[in-house]
């Protein structure tokens, strides 16, 4: 099936990712959220960034402009009729079990025949939600990493029920938006994050233990390690709450000390300090 009209549900900081590389990729895109304050406030985060990249020289104003007239937002959240003619819909809000099933089962209710339907989930089962969609064989996970218009790793999650086809269109939609898909099967955390939490995880005790500092922590993975960023600077990055909600959902599933969230972390979630979004986690924003 060949995907050029595709919808996002979400318009914060991953939904609004994934849309800014669709449009600029030569999809339409239309953004869903609950009110025209969140929608208006991601479309112009898209078209910030996008304005940025040009004047950098890394892409042309021409393209930037031709990505924003691609993208128009909607406020049905509750309906979702504004996707009744996409042909593929990525779902990209809270990590909530409960609120990822409601959407998939009005999206099999309200979606044309064939559409696609993928969720950004880092952590929550899949199968799931593709019962609750009642088209089962057309849904896949498409879990990008943030930031979308940074990072190009996907991770395509597949449940039982995905059929050929399905994988085939997720795999055209990754290489029209140039990223780099790697496939795993339907389990918790998928491949990065059961690899990553627990290492997250052993920062914070190194630094709730009075080991080292946040910033030595991060500087030790940062110069040793050879990785971009520290393990509490990516907690900060990803959400401490988000972090929180992955590590529950995780720790249900295998029941291993080594995902169980630490205290400092509930803690700090507890305090609002989420991380990036709120100006403070592990480290301060301004």
């Amino acid at each position: 099936m060949e995907v050029q009209r595709l919808g996002i549900i979400g318009s914060g900081l991953m939904g609004s990712g994934i849309a800014q590389v669709a449009a600029y990729s030569g999809f339409d895109v239309v953004i869903v959220d609950v009110d025209e304050t969140r929608v208006d406030a991601g479309i112009t985060g898209i078209r910030r960034r996008l304005e940025r990249e040009a004047e950098r020289g890394r892409i042309s104003t021409a393209d930037a402009q031709a990505a924003v007239s691609r993208l128009r937002g909607a406020t049905d959240m509750d309906t979702l009729e504004s996707l009744s003619l996409a042909d593929a819909v990525i779902e990209a809000v809270v990590e909530d079990i409960a609120v990822k099933t409601k959407l998939f089962r009005r999206l099999g209710e309200v979606c044309k025949p064939g559409a696609l339907l993928a969720s950004n989930t880092s952590s929550l089962p899949l199968s799931d939600l593709a019962a609750a969609s009642r088209r089962p064989e057309r849904v896949i996970g498409l879990h990008f990493f943030n930031p979308p218009w940074a990072l190009k790793l996907v991770e395509i999650v597949t449940t039982a029920s995905t059929t050929e086809e399905t994988l085939a269109d997720a795999h055209r939609i990754c290489e029209k938006m140039g990223r780099v898909p790697v496939q795993v099967k339907d389990t918790p955390g998928f491949i990065a994050n059961r690899l990553l939490v627990p290492f997250i995880f052993d920062g914070i005790h190194l630094l709730d233990s009075g080991v080292a500092t946040a910033a030595d922590i991060d500087n030790a993975c940062k110069v040793g390690l050879n990785h971009t960023m520290g393990p509490l600077a990516t907690a900060d990055l990803i959400g401490l709450d988000t972090l929180q909600l992955i590590a529950e959902s995780m720790f249900e599933e295998y029941g291993e000390p080594r995902f169980k969230a630490p205290t400092l972390l509930r803690r700090l979630v507890s305090l609002g300090h989420l991380g990036r979004k709120t100006g403070r986690g592990f480290f301060r924003y301004e």
